[in-house]
């Protein structure tokens, strides 16, 4: 039986449910101990520092330029990259709500723990996926023919632009074109899927000769390496991406493994099983075919090109430009069986994400205020930095990440003879002259 609430009912509920996710993305950073970063963080904050001096092309220019525009507004690296996640989430419900395009559904995505962990985190992912819904509404207007060839063309071709200009894997949307064209070659709409996503390519194609190559001549060397890991590996890293990517409720496992990771996982494939069965069950409209296809085009092209190419493996944040579209058309299906209940599954992720925020608190704003102060004693604010890890996976770095939220301009090295130098930063130097608040959970 399909639950209903008065309109405005409704319209209060979901008033509710986006102040609380607002309240939430603030939190989740704030109550961090590092407020959210990570290594690759370190390089965006660092690129839009030192612009226009390019010292990294292994992530595109688009997330670092968007931190730098903000920095004109008084505000630093860090807090404008806070603001662009808020922004993201702030313009997808605008344009949703404005273009009467899954509104309901993406509010209640946008509550989702995973994706409130993506709009707190200073990462490429959150400043992506507007353009995504964007991709998926042009998508649909060519469908219902509401653009001529040439316009719809035109439109889908910039949108992916716009997104490989954003993350490189946003070439993959191209992919998921191509195939959505031709597999509807006998539809009037075919060519225009199969043409922006030939230009898409095309334009990535450009850009890596014109602007990686000049930039980094061995990026091609560096990155691209046959049989990095067995396909036993890669098939166990895609089952944990995607129960974690599709688990509503708690999208990280516990590393140290457990009983509690049967749980996580299970979720996960449960989630995934009713997906499926909604899909089969409930007949997908053209646009939502188009979602769908898109979408699974991207996850299988992620999974592939772990073969060739060397990136992380496969989890939510990763696949968040490609689950979204998916969570898009499965929420839709959950109306239309059990109506306003619906909500309740956001609101359920909001309070399990506070719990685990709270349990696993830091204080970001404590511990910038101790990284300050060392750095003005050191008088190291606006210096160029080094600091030291033994390897990308070492929680020193953490103190590197926490120190690039003041001082962006921060390089890491792996060489423990730098140590030796006085001018390269250790977790030990650092913290013998301060105290940071750890996660106690970590």
């Amino acid at each position: 039986m399909i639950f209903k609430l008065k309109p405005a009912q409704e319209k209060y509920l979901q008033l509710l449910l986006i102040i609380i996710t607002y309240i939430m993305i603030i939190l989740r950073f704030l109550l961090n101990e590092k407020g959210r970063v990570s290594p690759d963080s370190i390089r965006y904050m660092r690129q839009s520092e030192i612009f226009p001096v390019i010292d990294n092309t292994t992530a595109p220019l688009g997330y670092p330029l968007a931190i730098k525009f903000f920095t004109f507004f008084e505000l630093d690296h860090f807090w404008s990259s806070k603001l662009i996640g808020i922004l993201a989430f702030t313009i997808i419900l605008i344009f949703a709500y404005r273009k009467k395009f899954f509104f309901k559904e993406l509010m209640i995505i946008s509550s989702l723990f995973s994706f409130v962990s993506i709009f707190s985190y200073t990462m490429s992912e959150e400043m992506i996926l507007p353009f995504v819904v964007v991709y998926f509404y042009i998508g649909r207007q060519i469908i219902n023919q509401k653009y001529t060839l040439a316009k719809g063309t035109f439109y889908l071709s910039l949108c992916l632009i716009a997104m490989i200009n954003i993350r490189y894997s946003a070439l993959f949307f191209c992919g998921g074109n191509i195939v959505f064209g031709l597999m509807n070659f006998r539809k009037n709409y075919w060519k225009s899927f199969v043409l922006s996503g030939v230009i898409g390519i095309i334009f990535y194609g450009i850009y890596k000769f014109t602007f990686i190559d000049y930039f980094n001549e061995k990026y091609i060397d560096t990155f691209l390496e046959i049989g990095l890991k067995p396909t036993s590996q890669l098939l166990l890293e895609l089952f944990q991406g995607m129960a974690t990517t599709f688990n509503p409720f708690i999208h990280i496992a516990d590393p140290n493994g457990g009983i509690i990771n049967y749980g996580i996982y299970g979720m996960g494939v449960l989630t995934i099983l009713v997906m499926i069965f909604l899909f089969i069950k409930i007949r997908l409209s053209d646009t939502e075919r188009f979602i769908i296809t898109s979408s699974l085009a991207c996850i299988a092209l992620s999974y592939f090109v772990q073969y060739v190419y060397s990136v992380n493996a496969i989890d939510y944040r990763l696949m968040a430009p490609f689950s979204i579209g998916i969570w898009m058309v499965f929420f839709r299906k959950l109306f239309n069986v059990f109506g306003a209940f619906t909500y309740t599954i956001g609101f359920i992720s909001l309070l399990i994400g506070f719990a685990f925020t709270w349990l696993s608190k830091g204080n970001y704003l404590e511990n910038r205020k101790a990284i300050t102060a060392f750095l003005t004693q050191e008088n190291l604010m606006h210096s160029k930095l080094k600091f030291f890890v033994k390897d990308q996976e070492d929680n020193d770095g953490q103190t590197a990440e926490l120190i690039s939220t003041v001082n962006p301009n921060i390089y890491l090295t792996f060489k423990a003879a730098d140590t030796l130098k006085n001018n390269v930063l250790t977790r030990y130097k650092v913290e013998k002259k301060i105290n940071i608040k750890k996660n106690k959970y970590q």
